[in-house]
């Protein structure tokens, strides 16, 4: 699990509201002074220059040291690696002066597994950076802010790393054939594995997980950065605060994907691909409540069950599928869930 701290200066004036959201989302809340860099936790030392006789004293009386490196040249880098390396300090907190990706990518090749690693950043865009770098990413970061607003956006990109959504089983109640339509293939940026795709409905409140075109098939090479999303007119996860209509969906953007086990991750689009096929409507039903999503009637479109997957041309009645239903209900204005209002979706 990816951890999000903060470091404030003690005498900033919003101190005590960055406290009181801090304490609800971060690991670890640091405060900076003229005397050092104070932890929450009593059981944590923050040092930060090299002492090999303090680090030595501290882990002796089973302290959790942090280490802050700032690194400047390649000098800097080789002391955080050689630290890590022989185990002696539990964090490294990298603070990159000109230079973050490739300094951090060395440091993550060489001391993964040995010390955490946490990068310094000052904005959710640089978090969302670091803790992408080299794929495996920074173990966390440490965020230098004044702002309520940094830090909630923060939180949002860092715990999402390791967040999973609650996914059900869905019994099909019937399939049809409906005619042609449009239908939206997101390909991503990335490559997905079996078990892996988006969610994708009718309703906003019950979406079906389209699995990735990973299969091989003697007629079409796999595709797997692409999901054959379905209609036009499907939602689809935007964030896990708000849904999209697949029709908006655009290069640059952010899409979520999920694994069979609802563990997610980001993923950017590369191109919208939108044509006209043959569709399909599928419904099923879990706890009582039907939910449905219209597709692209093909061999190569599958739905996500909870041993492997299947194709939609082959779905029968009482086959199992992984769906995510939205336990708040309600409806949704511009994607964002409003619990209390009353919509009805057929």
């Amino acid at each position: 699990m990816k951890e999000l701290w903060l470091e404030i200066d003690a005498k900033n004036p919003e101190k005590t509201q960055l406290l009181k959201q801090a304490s609800e989302i971060c690991d670890v809340v640091l405060e900076e002074s003229k005397d050092g860099i104070s932890a929450n936790k009593s059981d944590l030392t923050v040092l930060t220059h090299l002492d090999i006789d303090e680090i030595a004293k501290l882990k002796k009386n089973r302290k959790i040291v942090a280490l802050k490196v700032i690194v400047k040249s390649k000098e800097d880098e080789n002391t955080a690696v050689k630290v890590a390396a022989e185990k002696a300090v539990d964090y490294i907190v990298i603070s990159c002066v000109d230079w973050r990706v490739i300094p951090l990518e060395n440091i993550i090749a060489q001391s993964r597994g040995k010390s955490k690693i946490l990068a310094e950043v000052s904005n959710a865009e640089d978090a969302r950076l670091v803790l992408g770098t080299l794929e495996l990413g920074t173990d966390g970061v440490v965020l230098k802010t004044s702002s309520l607003t940094e830090l909630t956006k923060t939180a949002v990109i860092v715990k999402q790393q390791s967040l999973k959504l609650d996914l059900t089983t869905a019994k099909i109640v019937t399939t049809k054939a409906i005619g042609t339509g449009a239908r939206v293939c997101v390909d991503t940026c990335d490559i997905m594995t079996r078990g892996e795709g988006i969610l994708v409905g009718s309703q906003s409140a019950g979406l079906f997980l389209v699995e990735a075109e990973v299969h091989e098939n003697p007629y079409v090479a796999s595709r797997p950065f692409r999901v054959n999303a379905g209609s036009i007119s499907m939602y689809t996860l935007g964030s896990l605060q708000n849904t999209r209509y697949l029709s908006e969906l655009k290069a640059g953007e952010e899409v979520i994907i999920v694994n069979r086990e609802g563990k997610i991750r980001k993923a950017n689009v590369g191109r919208i691909k939108i044509e006209f096929r043959p569709l399909i409507l599928i419904e099923a039903e879990v706890d009582g409540k039907k939910i449905k999503t219209i597709l692209q009637n093909a061999e190569t479109i599958r739905l996500v069950t909870p041993n492997g997957s299947k194709p939609v041309t082959e779905l029968k009645m009482d086959d199992e599928l992984l769906v995510y239903v939205e336990a708040k209900g309600g409806g949704r204005h511009f994607g964002v869930s409003v619990p209390d209002e009353t919509v009805i979706e057929q």
